[in-house]
């Protein structure tokens, strides 16, 4: 199991829009082979800073979707209204 933690920090006048585009694809990526995990989280005391946490029964899954047209959509549109660079980690449970 592969969980991804991905930082993305918004200009706050953009969060709205990130939010809409999360909720259209959730369901998409939590339907993408591999997945069986995906929640949003939001930062308590920057309200524009969210966090993806997402499971993969194995990282080839995870590579798989980051090589999707899935992916390759939602980052599309993602990456314009970010005002800070993302960071990203994939870690494992010990």
């Amino acid at each position: 199991m592969i969980i991804r933690i991905v930082k993305l920090s918004f200009a706050p006048e953009k969060v709205q829009d990130f939010l809409k585009i999360f909720d259209k694809y959730e369901e998409k990526i939590l339907s993408f082979e591999g997945c069986v995990h995906l929640e949003l989280l939001n930062d308590i005391n920057t309200p524009n800073v969210y966090f993806t946490y997402s499971h993969w029964q194995e990282e080839a899954y995870l590579g798989a979707y980051r090589d999707s047209d899935l992916f390759k959509d939602v980052w599309a549109q993602t990456k314009v209204l970010f005002n800070d660079k993302p960071q990203a980690w994939s870690v494992k449970r010990i």
